[in-house]
């Protein structure tokens, strides 16, 4: 699957296609295929009840899929192992119908804790928000996170579908950090004008697109 390159210009939840391949289409609400299972990994500082999380928990409710919004522990100081351990015994299984969507701090962990997994069975996809894979000047202390490289092509010939978000004015996570990671994963790259970390502060308290790539995701299309 070769990365393809979307812009997004988004303002308070609307968004409208700038640019795109001939293969990617954003589509309004349709039929969704039914039960499947999807994992929302939160990021550095943040919970389940934050930012947009309960919004997309609540849009993949309604559409009859399994929710399970990850509590990751001690959020304002997270540790790798305890992440990793986290992410070990809330996921009970894998397969075609698993999919997840990451936040910041919760990409790297999803990629880490996949590649420790032997088999990796196939899986349906991730939307990663905001991902890295390097050290973040920022957040010194996240170090150990990023500290050994993914076996990216694990990943790659595990993952159904792959798609990377970023916007270019977030002062958090460098946009080229995303965008690298994106290349890494021979991911879709969806690149955001304006959408900060995509935090609430941000004005993210939902995200519509997000929601849109993943039925994109699930539906095959």
């Amino acid at each position: 699957m070769g990365a393809y390159y979307v812009t997004l210009g988004m303002r308070k939840g609307k968004y409208t296609v700038l640019l795109t391949s001939s293969c990617f289409h954003i589509y309004n609400k349709g039929s969704v295929i039914m039960g499947k299972q999807v994992y929302i990994i939160h990021g550095y500082g943040a919970s389940p009840t934050n930012h947009w999380f309960p919004w997309l928990k609540e849009k993949l409710l309604a559409d009859d899929h399994q929710v399970s919004v990850l509590h990751m522990p001690n959020s304002s100081d997270p540790r790798k192992e305890e992440w990793l351990d986290t992410l070990a015994n809330s996921i009970k299984s894998i397969d075609n119908h698993t999919y997840f969507v990451t936040h910041s701090l919760g990409s790297i962990t999803l990629l880490k804790y996949l590649e420790l997994l032997n088999p990796l069975p196939t899986f349906g996809g991730f939307i990663l928000v905001s991902g890295f894979s390097r050290p973040l000047s920022l957040l010194p202390s996240l170090n150990p996170f990023t500290e050994k490289e993914v076996d990216y092509n694990k990943i790659i010939s595990a993952a159904n579908s792959r798609t990377v978000i970023a916007a270019k004015d977030d002062n958090i996570v460098p946009f080229q950090f995303s965008q690298n990671l994106s290349k890494q994963l021979d991911a879709h790259f969806i690149s955001v004008e304006k959408g900060g970390h995509f935090l609430e502060d941000d004005g993210y308290t939902a995200f519509p697109a997000v929601y849109d790539i993943l039925n994109h995701m699930i539906k095959g299309i």
